[in-house]
């Protein structure tokens, strides 16, 4: 695509611009170590430095108490790899050109850990990168292929080749992760570390000494959980989100094969039992024995009750099932970025370190009776936040400015004392973490979701926020405008966007909308060429690209020719 190629070429000629002045940058004595942990769909409801409904997470909240909770953070594309390649190049989807899971990485594009490596850093990466196999900008990286395993997983790595490894991902990655920082990294060098775990991604499976506690633990519905999506459009009514109708029985709320088939229940996909095969597959002898020890249990009391549920007892059992798996990865999450911060406070890499927990975006725990992300709705375009700079950042401190995943690479830079590329997109979090907020200036994000048709057929849509209100469009098979009031809406039911009322209000957001476009270099007819590109793939290889509303998925094939 020739703006994302001229993107690319421009980007190449700003690090070789500034690529002379590392050799002064490597010689700053004060630059700071980065720890950057992120995992992968962990909503900021499941951490209780934001909400403590669901589960206490008291080795997260730790980088909260030292540090900058950020409750308005956000992403620009909510869906796991255009997130992160928008982390490593600090530019939206369109101009990095990953907008969706779909076509790879282009490994053309510069990286702040490139940057970093450069100028004197010891890098490092561990845990799930999702695309790729040899990340630039690292001296040292294990990495798990795509999505990963929760157990006994393949990793590729930088030395060894592919290796397997016994036993539960978080746990692992952890190990690798405080292996790196005991035996390879190097005193005399700054280093800049990421942390990535896989959990809480799908199909959630719980390590084994969580498994008897969360598999009998009860949780508190949403309010939301029955949404009729009666005040939005066609977008949330034709998404696949939903955990009753769209979520898989066998591999995501774990009814054994057997028990499906015994009862009478359809897969609800081309993958479910086959999913749960895969990853309870994996399992050595004792795994599976301490699994369906409390697995089998579930299954029993399910076959009682089944009989005589209705669609609604469905539905609360599903959510139940879905939060005991979810929530029981994210213990394990919890436990393990302890373990890392004990080791660093044991270890006297407190001081000068810079520590970040993210997540890749947000994620829905039944809100609108969904799971999943994609959408620019609160649950899944919000992100956790937490960051901490011993000595620099005042602790216990909260922000709600609107940052954005964007923000990450310039500010790692900025921390570093290296000027960052002139096409980067993001601005530095440091006036924030430092308390010069006169100097921030941003009060609106910009958003835009891009895969479609596909799985949980989530509309392509582009957005503006800020802190009051979300302009949001929906184009391509529908030409929808949504506009909510974030402060009088905060659980996003109604579009106000016909109401007389909001009139100024939305003129003023268009306005907004089209200078933020322009400013990142977005339009209609580069959303085109994504389309087209995408399209022509799908039509080529007969795909319908995961989406179960074959016929909505016809119509948009319709009359189309491939070019």
């Amino acid at each position: 695509m020739k703006h994302s190629l001229k993107s690319i070429f421009l980007g190449s000629l700003a690090f070789l611009a500034f690529a002379c002045k590392t050799e002064e940058a490597a010689k700053t004595t004060e630059r700071p170590n980065i720890i950057f942990i992120m995992s992968d769909d962990h909503a900021y409801q499941a951490i209780s430095a934001y909400d403590n409904t669901l589960i206490e997470t008291p080795n997260i909240d730790r980088i909260a108490k030292m540090g900058m909770l950020f409750t308005n953070a956000s992403v620009t594309n909510s869906i796991c790899a255009p997130s992160r390649a928008t982390i490593l190049t600090g530019k939206h989807s369109h101009i990095n050109g990953k907008v969706d899971n779909h076509f790879p990485f282009d490994t053309t594009n510069v990286t702040f850990p490139q940057i970093l490596q450069d100028a004197g850093y010891q890098t490092a990466m561990f845990g799930k990168l999702h695309f790729g196999n040899s990340p630039k900008g690292f001296d040292q990286f294990k990495i798990l292929p795509g999505q990963g395993a929760y157990y006994n997983p393949d990793f590729i790595t930088k030395n060894e080749g592919n290796i397997k490894v016994e036993g539960y991902v978080t746990d692992i990655i952890t190990d690798m992760t405080l292996d790196w920082l005991q035996n390879e990294r190097k005193a005399d060098q700054p280093f800049m570390l990421m942390y990535l775990h896989k959990a809480p991604h799908r199909e959630w499976l719980p390590a084994e000494r969580h498994i008897e506690e969360f598999t009998n633990r009860t949780f508190k519905e949403p309010a939301t959980l029955f949404d009729d999506y009666s005040g939005r459009g066609r977008a949330a009514h034709e998404a696949e989100m939903n955990l009753l109708e769209d979520m898989n029985w066998s591999g995501d709320s774990k009814v054994y094969p057997e028990v499906m088939d015994e009862l009478g229940i359809p897969e609800t996909s081309d993958w479910d039992k086959g999913a749960f095969d895969r990853e309870v597959g994996r399992m050595n002898e004792a795994q599976r024995t301490n699994w369906d020890k409390a697995y089998m249990k579930v299954n029993e009391n399910f076959k009682k009750a089944y009989p005589t549920m209705t669609e609604k007892d469905k539905m609360k059992w599903r959510y139940q099932r879905y939060m005991q798996d979810y929530l029981g990865t994210i213990k394990a999450v919890d436990e393990n970025v302890g373990r890392v911060l004990d080791y660093l406070e044991a270890n006297g890499l407190m001081e000068n370190t810079i520590i970040v927990y993210t997540s890749d975006q947000g994620f829905y725990l039944g809100e609108h009776g969904w799971f999943d992300k994609r959408f620019v709705y609160n649950e899944s375009f919000k992100t956790p936040l937490l960051m901490a700079w011993p000595g620099k950042v005042k602790g216990g401190t909260k922000s709600d400015e609107m940052v954005q995943n964007l923000d990450f690479a310039q500010t790692f830079l900025a921390a570093a004392g290296i000027e960052a590329p002139a096409d980067m997109q993001g601005e530095s979090l440091l006036p924030l973490l430092t308390g010069e907020t006169d100097k921030w200036t941003r009060d609106a994000v910009y958003y835009h979701y891009y895969e479609y048709p596909s799985v949980h057929m989530v509309k392509r849509h582009y957005a503006i926020i800020t802190k009051e209100y979300k302009l949001v469009h929906y184009y391509f098979d529908n030409d929808e405008w949504e506009l909510i009031d974030r402060k009088k809406d905060p659980m996003e039911m109604t579009n106000v966007y016909d109401d007389p009322a909001y009139a100024e209000i939305r003129a003023d957001l268009h306005k907004q909308l089209d200078g933020l476009r322009e400013k990142y270099g977005d339009s209609s007819e580069l959303s085109q060429e994504y389309i087209d590109k995408y399209l022509d793939y799908l039509q080529e290889n007969n795909s319908y690209a995961g989406g179960k509303n074959t016929e909505l998925i016809d119509k948009i094939f319709e009359g189309r020719k491939i070019k």
